[in-house]
């Protein structure tokens, strides 16, 4: 980079300063950073001043104003003196000198994310293969900047010891999202995979005995069937209900291996390991688990790596073998892969994932003949019978009463009727609205620090819950998701009235609001719905006792 020469007695030895380049191949020729060296002459440096209008006009232009006012003050204040110029280049690696990283790395992700991808969308952060382009839906969800969580914002919001200010978080969350670059360490707070109230070198060692756990699982895993691990997709049987092993050709070319080593290590991995039934049923799943794998968000670049595609299906390979009263269902695929994509570790993806079950797994139980998510369906229908009585009515007589038409807006959270980019919007908005700081805890069935927890640590949605529950209902409350869905219904309840004479129409103008939905949107109609809900069950109630 071409040297900077200022005005000055000491001008000689400023001139052998060369500001560092911003590439990371960046190297000293000694062991002190090149910012050391400015450092040593900085305080008999004679100050220049403010760069010129037009180098601040460019530099507004690409900054948010409180950046720009926070850096000017920075400036102002560390120099004395004059100079006759100083490009916009020079002026921000000042700042950076100066202690002021933040400010600009979070001006440096926003200039990348505008230049890089056109706009503030989130569509650049997970790129579709241009021969899909045309049949993906755009995403809504824009970056807005001073709204939007950002790194420095997140960064921010931790003490020194490393403990989170919760509630101001949640509240960012809900008022514009994540920015893309950290949810997924945001998530993992969301998801109480962490407590708030922890501090750094505490939440190092948790990640540390989760990676060491996932990595026993995995090795367990491996041990009763060899291509766990190896980077590959099953997507064949690979035994028959019996549990003997299937010389299946589409197998043993997945597996890389002859028949003859294929025989050789079923032999070797039946021996080692009884076929129990727990081992053969989570065998019949792996191959299953693949189907799902191989066809779930394949629009995405992302997934043209074949390592990818493993990750995911180890992550769902393990997971079926760590529960095993649940197993695998189709739809756990569509809820794991963003964390594949978010998390670039495969054990943290693995944990983040094991949390967002916790929460869903009663969805894919099995009760006999009939899944756990019915019991959410009937709530809906419970919920749409009391806000909007003549829909639930219509719909009754259409045969649709048992809601089965929303089946999958429950199982898989919406993934199917938002973009991908909106779909991880609306999921952590609705994640940040039912926050509870004590799930962590639960979580990890350990005590309590003893601290009762403010109601702003809560989330607004939980918050309503509780206070609602403390009073007059105390059964457990309901998802926020069962109001998303009847937001929805409530939206199109004139058209379903109207144009709808059969289940097939009614099930034809929901899957138009595929791709055309706003999360922020549904998210808020949820709320006032809840309000109305609670309001209506409550006078209902009156009356009965009356």
């Amino acid at each position: 980079m071409k040297e900077e020469k200022f005005n000055g007695p000491l001008s000689a030895a400023v001139t052998t300063y060369r500001p560092p380049s911003t590439s990371h191949d960046t190297k000293s020729t000694d062991n002190n950073p090149p910012s050391t060296h400015f450092f040593q002459i900085y305080n008999f440096l004679p100050t220049p001043p403010l760069p010129s209008p037009v180098v601040l006009l460019l530099f507004l232009s690409a900054s948010p104003l409180f950046v720009v006012a926070r850096s000017v003050i920075l400036f102002r204040s560390s120099y004395s003196g004059n100079c006759k110029s100083l490009s916009l280049p020079v002026w921000l690696e000042h700042a950076r000198t100066i202690q002021d990283q933040k400010v600009v790395l979070g001006l440096r992700m926003w200039r990348e994310t505008r230049n890089a991808a056109g706009s503030s969308s989130g569509d650049f952060f997970y790129r579709v293969k241009p021969e899909c382009v045309e049949d993906v839906p755009k995403t809504s969800f824009k970056i807005k900047m001073g709204k939007t969580l950002s790194s420095r914002k997140w960064n921010s919001s931790f003490t020194s010891e490393g403990y989170l200010d919760i509630g101001k978080t949640l509240r960012r969350i809900q008022r514009a999202g994540i920015h893309p670059s950290i949810r997924g360490e945001v998530w993992e707070f969301l998801l109480s995979c962490y407590d708030p109230c922890s501090t750094f070198e505490e939440r190092i060692q948790l990640r540390f005995r989760r990676r060491k756990e996932y990595d026993r699982l995995k090795d367990e895993c491996r041990s009763i069937y060899s291509l766990v691990g190896s980077g590959r997709v099953i997507t064949a049987p690979i035994i028959n209900e019996d549990g003997k092993p299937i010389q299946d050709p589409l197998v043993l070319f997945e597996a890389g291996l002859n028949p003859l080593q294929s025989s050789q290590s079923n032999n070797d991995t039946q021996n080692l390991v009884p076929l129990d039934k727990k081992v053969i049923q989570w065998k019949l799943t792996l191959h299953q688990i693949g189907l799902d794998v191989v066809r779930t968000d394949r629009t995405l670049s992302f997934y043209e790596k074949k390592g990818n595609l493993a990750k995911l299906w180890d992550v769902l390979a393990v997971y079926a073998w760590l529960d095993k009263d649940i197993g695998y269902s189709q739809g756990m695929s569509d809820l794991c892969s963003p964390m594949i994509i978010l998390i670039e570790e495969e054990a943290d993806a693995f944990w983040c994932f094991e949390r967002l079950m916790r929460r869903l797994r009663g969805n894919f139980r099995c009760i006999e003949r009939s899944l756990g998510v019915e019991n959410q369906l009937q709530s809906l229908a419970a919920v749409t019978q009391i806000i909007d009585p003549k829909l639930h009515e219509h719909l009754e007589t259409l045969g649709g009463g048992d809601y089965l038409f929303a089946f999958r807006m429950l199982m898989v959270l919406f993934r199917r009727e938002f973009s991908f980019g909106d779909s991880l919007y609306l999921w952590e908005m609705m994640w940040a609205l039912e926050y509870d700081p004590d799930a962590f805890s639960v979580y990890e069935e350990s005590a309590s620090r003893g601290k009762s927890k403010s109601m702003r640590q809560f989330g607004k949605f939980e918050r309503n819950k509780l206070k609602n529950k403390s009073k007059r209902n105390p059964q457990d409350p309901l998802p926020i998701s069962i109001f998303l869905v009847a937001s929805v219904l409530e939206e199109k309840s004139s058209k379903l009235l109207t144009e709808a004479k059969g289940l097939d129409d009614v099930i034809r103008i929901l899957n138009d609001l595929n791709g055309n939905l706003d999360a922020k949107k549904a998210c808020s109609n949820a709320m006032k719905l809840h309000k109305k809900y609670l309001k209506k069950a409550k006078n209902t109630a009156i009356n009965r006792t009356s």
